[in-house]
């Protein structure tokens, strides 16, 4: 269901050599001894994934590790303090063709709650969402979208009072698959 779709490749005239490389953090943290995850609402004036639920992140600069790249892109966005985060590892880079990203998802633990502020002009919002929440069979959807005049039926979870949909979707539906969630048994 989250899989995504048979390789469309990238649009047509799009150069391969143009991809832009970005890093996602996917971090967990415990509030009231229970997992949550930090995800952001982006601000309405950022282009094609404008209001759209993201990791915190961004693209990586010269030089930059994967890993450097989250942890500086998630300090940026929404004030994460770095010196309890540890990195444990990574999960599948996954191609946007839409918008010509090809993501690079971290995953990473602190052992405690951090005080976040959403950077101005690039979050509106930050959602901590228990991962029960995204766990419960009721909270995985399909809802439609419009792209280039068509409408799509895509899966998505209803989690902190928004609608996680696309490449944050299928970050976070591998995510839960390590841990053993399948999504034929949310249905």
């Amino acid at each position: 269901m989250f899989a995504p779709p048979e390789p469309r490749g990238w649009p047509p005239g799009f150069n391969p050599q143009r991809i832009r490389h970005a890093a996602g953090l996917l971090l967990l943290f415990p509030i009231v001894d229970r997992a949550h995850i930090v995800l952001t609402v982006r601000a309405g004036t950022l282009g094609r994934h404008s209001g759209q639920v993201s990791l915190p992140g961004g693209g990586i600069e010269p030089g930059e590790t994967i890993e450097q790249a989250a942890l500086r892109e998630a300090h940026e966005e929404i004030g994460l303090p770095l010196d309890h985060v540890h990195v444990l590892g990574a999960l599948t880079p996954l191609d946007i063709p839409v918008s010509g990203f090809r993501l690079h998802p971290i995953v990473a633990v602190s052992g405690g709650r951090a005080a976040l502020t959403p950077s101005d002009g690039e979050v509106a919002r930050i959602l901590e969402v228990d991962l029960d929440e995204l766990l419960a069979p009721e909270r995985l959807v399909s809802i439609e979208r419009q792209r280039d005049g068509r409408t799509m039926i895509v899966p998505a979870f209803h989690a902190g009072g928004e609608e996680i949909w696309g490449a944050t979707a299928m970050v976070l539906a591998e995510f839960l698959t390590l841990l053993g969630w399948s999504p034929e048994s949310s249905k």
